[in-house]
């Protein structure tokens, strides 16, 4: 039988699981540049249209440790399909002249979607050779992070010349796409796989997931009712604790706790919930700061589409940075203390220079190296002690922390800036930007000691 059918589906299925991965980002962030916009168009406060980007994020989290269990099994093609018709259907709600809660309703089943990031890296270790498949697991995970910087400017670019509803079609348009080609090139799953699904166990990790990302994305709750704010901490970590309890007495865990204990992926974990908060916290800085008007005493006062440009550097130096970093024969922790450093640089610059609008653009292109990197390393620390069955749960683990973490940055963001925001003003002083980068210094110091620290365990060897 000849070789050549199956060698020509491996060179399509690379670029099938990349676009999918960056779809699936891309519609996500669609939310962040249209929010403005949808205030406008549907007569609703900005705090409630502030929920069209979370609730996609929402769902995300809580789909993405379902939608891994079942890749792991028997039905991933199915899980795939299932999972982007979701997405089509909720791309079709953004786009149809239907009223603000069928927005919503959209914008939760595009989030979907996001769960999808960690089945094309199962999909890719399991159909490609070993080292093209850790090339093509890294290059997943660079798309992933940087697909809002493509769909920033694009989403602006058509609110602004076509309105809400072009910005919106872009992401129907994208998702048909993504469907058609999962449709012709995903391959069933090996034989022998197992998956059962534990729904009470998938209850109660969504119930503490809603609650984390609904407490750091309503940041008046902590000033204006802080009773309620905290008691809804503790349960949200009650219920996350009797998850855990729940996932190493069941048989059938959502996610194998057991080997998230492992060093390397416990540390692999802290690091990407520390620095993605950082991370996240200096793309929201940047974003806010060149947006803020000259009345201010600082900022360029650019239009969404022109500060949807300033992620253009993010974007193009973490697609670069995660190209070269297979190819950089370092062990995969040092590469996450390297990249953390460098994101903790990009701090740096932006606290001591940011007078001119250029001076942004480098420090957005530093933060997009650091990122593109230390996405493209963290799969090859977790995945050298993670057998290949359990390749979707593993990331899928990991990338609700990067979803609560960015959300936690985020909030971050939004508190300092606050506290600096003096009374009857519409905007913090300019030192609350400082300030906050130098916390965010302090979050990726600390990122860059753990992978220092899993490095001199040797723990991130593949």
């Amino acid at each position: 039988m000849s070789t050549a059918p199956i060698r020509s589906e491996l060179r399509l299925l690379v670029p099938a699981l990349v676009f999918i991965a960056l779809v699936v980002a891309v519609v996500a962030s669609l939310g962040t540049p249209l929010i403005t916009s949808v205030a406008t168009t549907f007569h609703v406060s900005l705090d409630s249209a502030q929920w069209t980007l979370t609730i996609a994020l929402l769902s995300g989290a809580v789909a993405t440790p379902v939608l891994g269990r079942l890749g792991a099994g028997p039905h991933r093609r199915a899980t795939i399909l299932v999972t982007l018709a979701i997405v089509v259907v909720g791309s079709a709600l953004t786009v149809l002249p239907l009223p603000f809660a069928w927005l919503l309703v959209g914008r939760a089943a595009q989030g979907v979607g996001l769960g999808l990031t960690a089945l094309m890296m199962g999909v890719a270790r399991d159909h490609l050779p070993e080292e093209r498949s850790a090339a093509t697991i890294a290059l997943i995970s660079v798309v992933s992070v940087i697909g809002a910087g493509v769909g920033y400017p694009l989403a602006a670019l058509l609110a602004e010349f076509g309105g809400l509803r072009a910005a919106y079609g872009l992401g129907l348009l994208v998702t048909a796409l993504a469907f058609v080609t999962a449709w012709r090139s995903m391959p069933a799953a090996p034989e022998g796989r197992g998956a059962h699904v534990n729904v009470a166990g998938a209850l109660v990790l969504a119930g503490g997931l809603l609650l984390v990302l609904f407490l750091a994305g309503e940041r008046s709750l902590w000033s204006r009712h802080l009773a309620v704010a905290v008691t809804l901490a503790v349960v949200a970590v009650l219920l996350l604790c009797g998850w855990t309890v729940s996932e190493l007495r069941t048989r059938t865990p959502l996610v194998d706790v057991r080997a998230v204990r492992h060093p390397a992926v416990a540390g692999a974990n802290i690091a990407m919930f520390v620095g993605g908060s950082g991370m996240y916290l200096l793309l929201t800085l940047i974003t806010r700061y060149a947006q803020t008007p000259h009345s201010a005493g600082y900022g360029f006062g650019l239009t969404t589409f022109v500060a949807g440009l300033v992620l253009v550097p993010f974007s193009v130096l973490g697609f670069v940075a995660g190209r070269l970093t297979p190819r950089v024969r370092i062990d995969g922790p040092l590469l996450l203390a390297g990249s953390a450093a460098v994101v903790g640089g990009g701090f740096v610059l932006f606290a001591t220079a940011r007078s001119d609008p250029a001076e942004l653009l480098a420090a957005m292109g530093v933060l997009g190296f650091g990122v593109g990197g230390f996405s493209a390393a963290m799969p090859g620390v977790i995945l050298a002690v993670t057998p290949k069955s359990e390749t979707s749960s593993a990331m899928s683990f990991n990338y609700v922390v990067r979803s609560v973490g960015y959300s936690l940055g985020s909030a971050l963001g939004g508190l300092i800036l606050a506290a600096g925001t003096a009374t009857g003003r519409t905007f913090p002083d300019d030192d609350a930007y400082t300030t906050a980068a130098l916390v965010g210094v302090a979050a990726m110091a600390v990122t860059t000691t753990a992978g220092l620290a899993l490095a001199r365990r040797g723990t991130g060897q593949v």
